[in-house]
């Protein structure tokens, strides 16, 4: 797999699903914490930040077949924070580029979840080779190595294994970290990214760095 991640020790499986309304009250709790948001702003976002970015992730999974997805403890379907792709948000950096990203609440560091949530933000459903089977209201839809099960109205994606984003118009993702985040750094590396550029941020002047890998 070109640029993919060659990790040292088995990655912890983990499960997606496309945001509900009722994550963005999960994703406010896992991450109403300093040490979470310390690259992130640096204090809680409000309520309503995550009721506002779990409906736009709706909107990109509906148009893009692609999103910031929730993240889940397979063993119990505990939300540990979110993972994915989408199109860079803001006025400045890489704008018109699609950017992946990972957030873990803070009792799922140190564990091997920051490679795997990385690795998986590298998985969506592709355009081409969908095998779709639907049975008793419940509908699956493979691609290799991502499983999208549809039922009751939520979308739960089901990686195994480890596969390169591959959409329609996508050839490179990037991803933009704070210089002092090396820990999202290392594991940016461990993807096979390499430094593109670095940026200062508006407002903060903050150093960035921006990475980039192709797809």
């Amino acid at each position: 797999m070109p640029g993919g991640p060659r990790p040292d020790r088995p990655l912890p499986a983990v499960e997606l699903r496309v945001p509900t309304d009722e994550d963005a009250l999960h994703w406010h709790r896992v991450f109403n914490d300093p040490e979470v948001m310390e690259f992130h702003g640096g204090a809680p976002a409000e309520l309503s930040v995550y009721e506002e970015l779990t409906a736009r992730q709706r909107r990109h999974h509906a148009e893009l077949g692609f999103c910031l997805y929730t993240l889940l403890d397979p063993a119990d379907g505990a939300v540990m924070g979110f993972t994915g792709a989408q199109p860079w948000p803001r006025d400045w950096g890489p704008v018109g580029e699609i950017e992946i990203g990972w957030r873990l609440g803070r009792a799922y560091w140190g564990k091997g979840y920051a490679t795997t949530a990385a690795t998986t933000a590298l998985e969506t459903v592709r355009t081409a080779g969908l095998e779709t089977v639907r049975t008793a209201g419940v509908e699956t839809v493979r691609t290799a190595g991502v499983e999208t099960v549809r039922t009751a109205g939520v979308e739960t994606v089901r990686t195994a294994g480890v596969e390169t984003v591959r959409t329609a118009g996508v050839r490179h993702v990037v991803a933009v970290i704070d210089a002092r985040n090396t820990r999202s750094i290392a594991v940016a590396r461990r993807l096979g990214m390499h430094h593109a550029e670095t940026l200062l941020r508006p407002g903060s002047g903050r150093t960035t760095h921006c990475y980039r890998l192709e797809v």
